[in-house]
């Protein structure tokens, strides 16, 4: 329970924007904050850890059964606290990281508990759950960061939940040398700024993955953490067996990452369909994988795209958007009955929500990996596995 505070008690349970509380810090929640209760109401705290006492400030109140709120004073603390190395990432401070105050082991435990609670809310599913630590460590990974510039022309990241722009030396999820340059001249007021690591002039980059060169054009996308691109590659190749002369589908295929393993799988007499809304992207994969002619491209939406594609495909990969397939993709899909769906999620709520929706079709969870591709912030990166259901008898 949270302690009473001397603040007076407000009518309807609205207007505590700006109250001080005393709390009693609960679990984790998705979205990078614990939950703690007041007065019969959650409150979601940023910068505090499970099992502390702290005082926190109410920074977003709409009314209703919940409110959010900043722990600016950690009266006990929890051995899992840190110092956070940036000086930013606190209250009122940048709104990128969420957890840089908490031992990087616990933060990935938090995130596994994250991961199952959405799986056992949502899809009705018990399970284990650990989060992988990824080759590189905490720090300096991100290899591509998106500015936003102020009035002034001064570039910085914005504060949580908010339009405001942070001020800003450096970024320690950067490496190191990457901002200082940019950050020290001015840009267009009210614009954004994309810095991305080994950019050339022209604004390309190129990457490495999968054995293959990958020439980026400018704004495709890419996986940020530069451990992450070969880690799917080796899980989709340890998952999807693809048979010879097999057929797969890649959506959401980007420049066709996981298409290469797919085709090397199929062979020449095989066929992977990758599906893309980005044409920069498609150019892109096409120049990459022109070695590969059982590799077919087609420019558009999924949920349009999808109902046109021929034929059964042994093995579907998707990479959706953060908000996931959804009823009407998901559908499309179990309508074909792929042997194997691989789900790379960068949402556990949108993955479980799927979860289940393929449940209703006969298919369940039969593998399940979680990745530390974003530390010290509450994002993870899932891979699932969904295979038919073995008959009942």
């Amino acid at each position: 329970m949270s302690r009473a505070d001397s603040s007076p008690s407000v009518a309807g349970a609205t207007g505590w924007t700006d109250r001080m509380l005393e709390l009693e810090v609960g679990a984790v929640a998705h979205g990078g904050h614990c939950v703690a209760r007041h007065e019969g109401r959650v409150v979601f705290v940023r910068h505090a850890v499970p099992g502390e006492r702290v005082r926190a400030v109410v920074t977003e109140d709409g009314g209703g059964s919940y409110c959010r709120a900043d722990a600016v004073a950690v009266l006990e603390a929890s051995p899992d606290r840190v110092d956070a190395p940036c000086p930013v990432a606190r209250p009122g401070g940048c709104g990128g990281c969420d957890f840089q105050h908490v031992d990087v082991g616990v933060q990935r435990r938090l995130k596994a508990e994250v991961v199952a609670e959405q799986l056992r809310r949502l899809a009705g599913l018990e399970r284990t759950v650990t989060v992988e630590e990824l080759p590189g460590g905490p720090l300096g990974w991100r290899s591509r960061v998106r500015l936003a510039v102020d009035a002034d022309g001064q570039a910085g990241l914005r504060a949580h939940r908010s339009h405001d722009v942070i001020p800003i030396a450096d970024c320690p999820l950067a490496p190191e040398g990457l901002l200082p340059p940019v950050l020290a001249r001015p840009h267009r007021p009210g614009g954004e700024v994309d810095v991305v690591a080994g950019a050339e002039a022209a604004g390309g980059v190129t990457r490495q993955a999968a054995g293959r060169s990958w020439r980026l054009s400018p704004g495709v996308f890419w996986q940020v953490h530069p451990a992450m691109a070969d880690t799917l590659v080796g899980i989709v190749a340890q998952w999807a067996a693809v048979p010879a002369y097999g057929r797969a589908w890649d959506l959401y295929g980007g420049v066709g990452l996981l298409a290469a393993v797919l085709a090397e799988q199929a062979g020449r007499s095989g066929s992977v369909t990758v599906v893309e809304s980005d044409r920069r992207a498609v150019a892109d994969g096409r120049r990459a994988l022109a070695d590969l002619p059982q590799i077919g491209w087609r420019t558009g939406r999924v949920e349009q795209v999808l109902p046109k594609l021929p034929g059964r495909p042994e093995v579907v990969v998707a990479d959706p958007p953060r908000r996931g397939l959804g009823r009407a993709v998901v559908d499309a899909i179990a309508a074909r009955g792929p042997a194997r769906m691989i789900y790379v999620a960068c949402d556990p709520a949108s993955l479980a929500r799927d979860v289940a929706l393929f449940a209703g079709h006969g298919y369940q969870l039969t593998q399940l990996r979680a990745l530390d591709a974003f530390p010290m912030t509450h994002h993870v990166e899932c891979v699932a596995l969904l295979e038919p259901a073995p008959p009942r008898h």
